[in-house]
């Protein structure tokens, strides 16, 4: 809302109060300067505190709402798909033509036919992905995936482990911690929540020890860490085990809380102390898998296990790994072990969703009559609603789903694994998956550059009969599309944005300005295609305001929307900081953990019972084909890390000329490994492998480990034309498959670098 300063003639700057709501770890607030209906500069949150401030991404915005690469008007392929060659067609054309094919692919093929890309490109409670949903669901719905990049090993983990996503204390329940380690987590770069830097640097400023294991020297551990302990990328979950072993040994563990509040510890003792599969996981035996000193995990498990209250925060990273799931599990089950779950200065890690329930109260699993199951399947809507998906209503669940556990990912046996999007598309039934998709509708996702082996994306995305994309610039997904959308930005439109973690407050993002050139908003998109599909009543239809009245209505702490709107954000009064299961533990008879056992499960019976290969009912340690030991390594020796950047939201933001001035993109490579290849600071250098070959320069640096090359995810794929992609796209390299538990293995590629020789053979890897 316009700033109540402000006076109403255009020729008057004016302050509009709004939001950023990107998918990079905050929604935070900005303050759009207004003036002759355009933005000339943005500030950010300077009131009371806790403040919601902007990071350079947000306070860079500005740059993409002008930039002379925005989609201006609808456009048609007219090219070889994938060749970026389009032409200038008006919205009755293209809502007529992907109207048509919609109804010609759901009456040929049936709906299942329809595959719905969402992404995160925003994270608004109304525009993005939610009203193509909404409006697929009234024409008999769609074929949807499961899973999530960034997160979904560590969310199987904390289902299995505590029965919900809603993990971890509030970021200013830090400063009672005596020992903080930050392990794969890097909130410098992915902000985790605007603030949290500064609760980490507060926390360090009282006395508390901060501690980051990272194959990377990140800001973070530059900035805050007393101590940074490099590890091999894919070994944490034997360094994890190998701390447990000294706890164990050493008799360190909280027995009394392991008692009364866990399920399984004796079978996870069997298998740490190697009586089990005959390898005691020792400091010694993890040293050789992870390259960390036997002397410092000893080191490090004492203190953990003695400086009570200790947080350990286990980041995603490790988790996006070939058996990603295995460590999120491992370190939730070291918080139970050593009883720093459900007390303040703790940390149950695991998901980390929400550390401030708002439907709830702040506390989760309040016990119920009958076991979970029975909830579960009493739960269920009889008949479909509105809002479901027909194609998805009811379905029978995945053999590897968490099913009886409610929350998570949707179980559906009708969807198909995100980083198997390409096998399912060439393959459909005949190669055993539901269905036959003939039509990606996509939405707020860069969907070929974000997922992983892009080359077989290409394939893919070039087999289907139709694509259509909502986009706001010609990304390497958008040429392939037949018809592209033109979607207008945060600050043409109003929306409401939920924190990342689920935080005590809420950003309304106030329209600035009016839609630039001819873009629309992803509401206003729906609603004209709705229309032409024949869809006679919707949500849909009510006016934006109402719509998002009706989205907030359930949360009760928003006392007053009105003066959200007014103000851009609201701040919920919390009495104290969250501490995730606080309740279970203070009073176990009325308050269960939200598992089938009510309990933490060390061992969880609903794995067990699946009996699937390499999906252990307890955490444990694995190797894979890709993995440092693997004799692939004989022809590709480095190991791939994809981390997030600075200076991107994902593939956001990637052509703000500010943002490229903080930094620029390369390839980071340790000088030993540099040596041996004869690369120098600045080189162009070639990385690849089976999968495909990225050129790009090197950035030779101690900050991180040997055997290891860093290349950020996010940088837009650019081929030339041979096949080598000169952007510097990571995802070029990475391996499309996933985990028993879901983990997407972005951070498992093994890779060659090489001096890029003119004369190279090129499009040979």
């Amino acid at each position: 809302m316009i700033n109540d300063k402000a006076d109403m003639d255009e020729s008057t700057e004016k302050i509009v109060n709004t939001g950023c709501c990107h998918d990079c770890g905050g929604r935070c607030v900005l303050k759009a300067h207004v003036k002759n209906g355009k933005i000339t500069r943005l500030e950010t949150d300077n009131e009371k505190e806790p403040q919601l401030r902007a990071c350079s991404r947000g306070r860079a915005y500005r740059q993409r709402v002008y930039s002379e690469e925005r989609l201006k008007y609808p456009l048609r392929r007219v090219g070889e798909r994938g060749e970026g060659k389009f032409e200038r067609v008006s919205w009755e054309v293209a809502l007529n033509h992907v109207a048509s094919k919609i109804l010609e692919i759901k009456e040929k093929y049936g709906n299942s036919a329809i595959l719905f890309v969402p992404g995160g490109g925003n994270q608004g409670m109304l525009h993005g992905v939610t009203p193509v949903g909404l409006m697929l669901n009234q024409i008999g719905g769609y074929t949807r995936m499961w899973g999530i990049p960034s997160y979904e090993g560590a969310l199987f983990a904390s289902m299995a482990t505590y029965g919900t996503m809603m993990t971890g204390n509030a970021r200013d329940d830090l400063l009672n911690s005596k020992l903080i380690i930050m392990w794969g987590w890097n909130p410098a770069n992915t902000v985790w929540d605007p603030g949290t830097s500064l609760w980490l640097a507060k926390a360090r400023e009282k006395g508390t020890k901060l501690i980051a294991i990272d194959p990377i020297f990140t800001d973070t551990a530059a900035i805050l860490a007393d101590e940074w302990i490099p590890i091999r990328p894919g070994t944490d979950t034997a360094m994890l085990l190998a701390m447990a072993y000294v706890i164990i040994t050493e008799k360190l563990q909280d027995q009394q809380f392991i008692d009364k509040y866990t399920v399984g510890f004796d079978l996870y003792k069997e298998y740490v102390l190697g009586r089990e599969d005959g390898q005691p996981k020792t400091p010694s035996w993890a040293e050789e898998i992870t390259t960390v000193p036997e002397k410092i995990i000893t080191k490090l498990a004492r203190e953990y296990a003695t400086s009570k209250p200790a947080a350990l925060i286990a980041g995603w990273g490790p988790a996006r790994t070939t058996f990603g799931e295995q460590y999120s599990r491992a370190a939730n089950v070291l918080c139970a072990i050593t009883g720093n779950i459900g007390i303040n200065g703790g940390y149950a890690s695991g998901f980390m969703r929400a550390y401030y329930s708002r439907e709830s109260g702040g506390s989760v699993g309040k016990k119920k009559e009958g076991p979970i199951k029975q909830i579960h399947e009493k739960d269920k809507p009889k008949k479909p609603r509105p809002q479901d998906n027909l194609v998805d209503f009811n379905a029978p669940p995945r053999k590897e789903a968490l099913y009886k556990l409610r929350g998570g990912t949707n179980p559906a046996s009708t969807r198909v694994h995100f980083n198997d999007y390409y096998n399912f598309i060439l393959e459909g039934t005949k190669g055993g998956y539901p269905a036959d998709i003939k039509m990606a509708y996509i939405c707020g996702t860069n969907r070929l550059n974000q997922y992983c082996n892009v080359n077989k994306g290409i394939r893919a995305l070039k087999s289907l009969e139709f694509i259509v994309t909502h986009e706001q610039f010609m990304n390497p997904t958008a040429k392939f599309a037949d018809i592209i959308l033109p979607a207008n930005t945060f600050m043409e439109r109003n929306d409401i944005a939920v924190p990342w973690l689920g935080s005590p407050y809420y950003i309304y993002l106030n329209k600035a300005i009016d839609s630039l050139y001819e873009s629309k908003s992803d509401l206003e998109i729906c609603r004209e295609l709705s229309k032409k599909l024949g869809i006679k009543s919707s949500l849909l239809d009510l006016p934006e305001d109402q719509i998002l009245q009706i989205f907030t209505s359930p949360r009760k702490d928003i006392k007053s929307y009105n003066k959200m709107k007014k103000d851009g954000y609201y701040k919920v009064k919390v009495e104290e900081p969250f501490v995730a299961f606080k309740k279970q533990i203070e009073d176990p008879e009325n308050y269960a953990f939200p598992t089938i056992s009510g309990k933490i499960e060390i061992y969880c019976e609903h794995i067990a019972e699946k009996n699937i290969p390499l999906m252990p009912a307890i955490p444990k340690y694995f190797s894979h084909e890709e993995h440092y030991d693997s004799p692939l390594t004989k022809k590709y020796p480095l190991q791939l890390i994809t981390p997030h950047n600075k200076r991107r939201t994902h593939s956001s933001l990637r052509n703000i000329p500010w943002l490229e001035e903080i930094e620029s993109h390369t390839a980071w490579i340790n000088p030993i490994d540099a040596s041996i290849r004869n690369i120098r600071n600045g080189d162009l250098i070639d990385i690849y492998n089976d999968r495909g070959r990225i050129r790009i320069l090197a950035k030779v640096t101690d900050r991180i480990s040997p055997g290891v090359v860093c290349v950020y995810q996010g940088a837009w794929y650019d081929p030339d034309e041979n096949g080598i992609d000169r952007g510097g796209c990571a995802n070029v390299l990475t391996k499309d498959a996933y985990s028993p538990g879901g983990a997407f293995p972005m951070n498992s590629a093994l890779v060659e670098a090489n001096l890029y020789q003119k004369n190279h053979l090129e499009g040979n890897p």
